[in-house]
């Protein structure tokens, strides 16, 4: 498994670290031009020593540890989206325990969500900490990488509060020595003091960030407005602040769907007009692409291309069929003798029945390391999630052209749901179809309450209520923190 390394010391621990500087005009390249100590502030005190800090917190999102192996287990393997794959007798480490669900505090993709997304927000911390101090670099670039730094902290405690409820709040450099510092990183506060700090972090964004049709070349994809309040909306939906989600959602303009579904996924796709915002790769193992994304999932055995784990779900292909929906199907299943879209002949040799075709990279399938981005927010998902809230606050009339919407682009019947009840199904077995493999199936499930039932239409898999609703904090954790911070409940 090898694995790219960001070169970039962690400051978590230490009061003065070293670091390097990038004066490459790619945002998400990381890799060294010049060594230095935080102490001499000076060689920083630029545009480019200003955009490294920020670009650090980008490339943290291509780790293997932040957006591979553990990233894909607790979100699609763990759900009823996806199996382990692979060979039987392939755990991929943790990803069979997964899989049936016997998950523990030692499971060890666990600490690895954990310790990848606090790596992010430290990185997000000293951005935040030192760029106001770079007098030398222009006023209106730092603010906005700023709201930059905001947005992406914002992001990655999202996706923690999602998997564990409350944990630590660490909102800025932690000082070595300092027992206040200390105890701060080792202290989990409630969930809805994260969420509180969450919203505000995306709202101090919105008021830095630029519209993303300000980014040109290699800056495309950089977190823009419409990001911020895209995820605005996102994080008022699972809180059920149904009227401040709307309210988010329409703001966020300047979008559109792509007319077919699978144009999406190609790397012509990409920052497209429906992206809001997606994690880019740009190929090959130059420490710019996500660490082993595409080949992890690629197709396994005699001519494939990959490690073939997170296959898709007997459950998600036919739930797919049901509705008619072969163009979705198509474009996020791979199967046995398939031509895919670059031409390339799936044979009836791989290992596996189907793998997931939005990981598929066309020109690096034999790389490590490839070209596919991840896409997070798109504008499908804003549209749906607009749905939900105002059929929530009973607007249901004005939900379902929202809903059918994201239908018609799949070429499918406009719904015939009329009812509250009804169109609340409709919109969450929409989520399903339109968002597979992009990370979001797991969360959803709980969030609505359909994670007892659906577990257990995947193979009897038993979700329990009152335990399974929160990962559990990874051990090492609970230990070292040494009653300042208690585990989440049945672990």
């Amino acid at each position: 498994m090898k694995r790219n390394k960001i070169l970039l010391v962690s400051l978590m621990l230490l009061g003065l670290g070293t670091v390097t500087q990038n004066c490459s005009d790619d945002f998400i390249d990381v890799a060294p031009s010049e060594s230095m100590t935080i102490g001499d502030l000076d060689k920083f005190n630029n545009d480019n020593g200003a955009t490294y800090f920020v670009n650090s917190i980008y490339a943290k999102f291509l780790d293997w540890n932040m957006s591979t192996f553990a990233w894909i287990g607790v979100t699609s393997i763990i759900s009823d989206d996806a199996d382990k794959g692979s060979s039987p007798g392939d755990a991929g480490s943790d990803k069979d325990i997964l899989d049936a669900l016997n998950i523990t505090a030692t499971t060890p993709s666990f600490k690895e969500l954990f310790a990848s997304n606090y790596q992010g927000i430290n990185r997000s911390n000293q951005a935040l900490q030192y760029i106001p101090q770079l007098d030398k670099a222009d006023p209106a670039l730092r603010k906005r990488l700023i709201g930059e730094a905001k947005f992406l902290r914002a992001f990655m405690y999202f996706t923690l509060v999602r998997s564990f409820g409350g944990v630590p709040l660490v909102d800025h450099v932690p000082v070595q020595g300092n027992e206040n510092d200390k105890k701060m990183q080792l202290t989990r506060v409630s969930k809805e003091e994260i969420y509180a700090f969450i919203e505000k972090d995306l709202k101090d964004a919105i008021e830095a960030l630029p519209d993303r049709t300000t980014y040109t070349g290699t800056n495309v994809g950089r977190a823009s407005v419409g990001a911020a309040h895209a995820l605005l909306a996102k994080v008022y939906l699972y809180q059920k602040k149904w009227q401040l989600a709307v309210d988010q959602t329409n703001l966020v303009t300047g979008y559109s769907l792509t007319p077919n579904f699978i144009d999406i996924y190609k790397v012509s796709g990409e920052n497209n007009a429906e992206s809001i915002f997606e994690i880019n790769g740009s190929g090959s193992d130059n420490g710019r692409a996500i660490q082993q994304y595409s080949q992890v999932q690629g197709a396994r055995g005699a001519g494939g291309w990959g490690w073939g784990f997170a296959t898709p779900t007997q459950g998600l292909y036919d739930a797919y069929t049901a509705e008619g929906d072969t163009e979705r199907r198509d474009a996020t299943i791979i199967h046995r003798e398939m031509t895919l879209y670059d031409g390339r002949f799936v044979p009836a040799t791989v290992e596996n029945k189907f793998y997931n075709y939005k990981a598929y990279s066309s020109d690096y399938t034999s790389q490590a390391s490839t070209d596919v981005n991840i896409r997070y927010l798109r504008y499908a998902e804003v549209l749906l999630i607009k749905a939900e809230a105002l059929n929530e606050l009973g607007q249901t009339s004005s939900a379902i052209p929202l809903l059918n919407q994201v239908r018609q682009r799949a070429n499918i019947a406009n719904t015939t749901a009329t009812s509250q009840a009804d169109v609340r199904t409709a919109i969450w077995k929409e989520r399903r179809l339109e968002l597979a493999f992009e990370h979001d199936r797991w969360f959803d499930l709980v969030r609505t309450g359909q994670a007892k039932t659906a577990m257990a239409a995947d193979g009897g898999k038993n979700f329990i209520v009152g335990k399974h609703e929160l990962f559990p904090l990874p051990q090492d954790f609970i230990t070292e923190a040494g009653g300042l911070s208690a585990q989440n409940p049945g672990y």
